[in-house]
């Protein structure tokens, strides 16, 4: 899946394949669940507003961590992964019953 609403920088994708085993390709996928949490990464916000996306994977397994910020009306995505703070703040905020 590669949808013209996102954009990445492919040295990066690289490196954050070979270091986290997703691809920017791949993490498109967490901002299609209906259910993605969206939180400001006040952390990193320098010149411009960075957020991270916690959202389910393609095969809807595991909860994705995607590091991003707007950029001429394009997502544009810095870093993927699998992260344990990511997966409880999904998990808080949509409970299972």
């Amino acid at each position: 899946m590669t949808d013209s609403n996102f954009e990445w920088d492919e040295a990066k994708n690289l490196y954050n394949q070979e270091n986290h085993g997703i691809s920017f390709s791949e993490a498109q996928h967490a901002f299609l669940d209906k259910n993605r949490v969206i939180a400001e990464d006040v952390a990193h916000s320098q010149d411009e507003n960075r957020y991270f996306c916690f959202g389910l994977n393609k095969d809807q397994t595991g909860i994705l961590t995607v590091r991003f910020t707007y950029r001429n009306s394009r997502i544009r995505i810095f870093g993927a992964g699998y992260w344990r703070k990511g997966k409880k703040i999904y998990e808080q905020e949509n409970p299972v019953h």
